[in-house]
């Protein structure tokens, strides 16, 4: 399948393989260089990543794995995950370590992957990550509380929306809330619907892992050059993640993006440089 349906990534003529591996379904894009999974946000959100994905394709082989889904005779779990992914890695990356590109619930994935087994994990990069803690999580769901008070407040069509949960309505703003400048980008219509029973069984067994010491603590296991790369508009709060990161990885590296929310990959103002330096990046680390 030719890439071209999307004018922001049509120089990427690359050809996309659609799989089924182990457990996952996976994409693999480009046919030289380097293996780097890139791992899609969510939780269950499997295809989001896609165009992180394209956007590595022209110097990377690319695979881009979709995570299990709800429905098995146990809850999903963090550790169900790793193991989907350690199994991926075996299964393709029996020469070197692959690169882990996670975007947002995904580069939590990549960390909790390579504190379990830091020997199998490359350089690591964090797109957008996700909170570690309970300061940091408050204040992005802040964040995106005032930004809908704010828009629905310019927009008094939408007043009704006040009287949902502060989950639901985040759920259904999330877009605007997340986005600076994004560009227009089509819905692949091969990418399946967001999975919203594996989003709360995996993010509850997150926040249990946090809950009891495990994350972030358990990163000071990881061996693996890292970098964060992080929109300064991602309601996400990237300076006090990455302050709680730097206690248990003190090789992170952290770079800010101006006029851009939590989706690099497709910002307007942001995406050339962001993908621009991710490469530089990966392409050093993976020598």
């Amino acid at each position: 399948m030719a890439v071209g349906a999307n004018p922001v990534f049509a120089r990427l003529q690359v050809f996309v393989m659609v799989e089924t591996l182990g457990n996952l379904h996976i994409r693999r894009y480009g046919d030289a260089g380097p293996i780097v999974i890139v791992l899609h946000g969510g939780p269950g959100a499997p295809g989001s990543a896609e165009h992180l994905a394209r956007g590595l394709a022209d110097g990377f082989r690319v695979v881009e794995p979709w995570q299990r889904g709800a429905g098995g005779e146990t809850p999903l779990s963090v550790a169900r995950h790793v193991a989907d992914l350690h199994d991926l890695v075996r299964r393709l990356c029996a020469e070197a370590p692959p690169a882990l590109v996670g975007e947002s619930w995904g580069a939590m994935l990549a960390l909790a992957y390579a504190a379990e087994y830091p020997t199998e994990a490359g350089p690591i990069v964090l797109v957008g990550c996700g909170t570690f803690d309970r300061v940091s999580r408050a204040r992005g769901v802040g964040i995106r509380e005032e930004r809908i008070a704010r828009y629905i407040a310019e927009h008094p069509e939408h007043a009704a929306d006040l009287e949902l949960s502060l989950g639901e309505r985040i759920m259904k703003w999330h877009e605007m809330t997340d986005n600076f400048a994004p560009v227009p980008v089509a819905r692949n219509p091969e990418n399946p619907p967001f999975d919203m029973q594996a989003h709360k069984e995996t993010w509850q067994d997150m926040l249990r892992c946090q809950d009891v010491g495990l994350y972030p603590e358990k990163f000071s296991a990881i061996v693996s050059p890292v970098l964060m790369l992080h929109g300064d508009y991602d309601p996400h709060p990237g300076e006090m993640i990455r302050e709680s990161l730097l206690p248990y990885l003190p090789q992170l590296e952290y770079r800010p993006f101006e006029q851009c929310g939590h989706k690099p990959a497709v910002e307007r103002h942001a995406r050339q440089a962001f993908f621009a330096v991710m490469r530089r990046w990966l392409s050093a680390h993976l020598e």
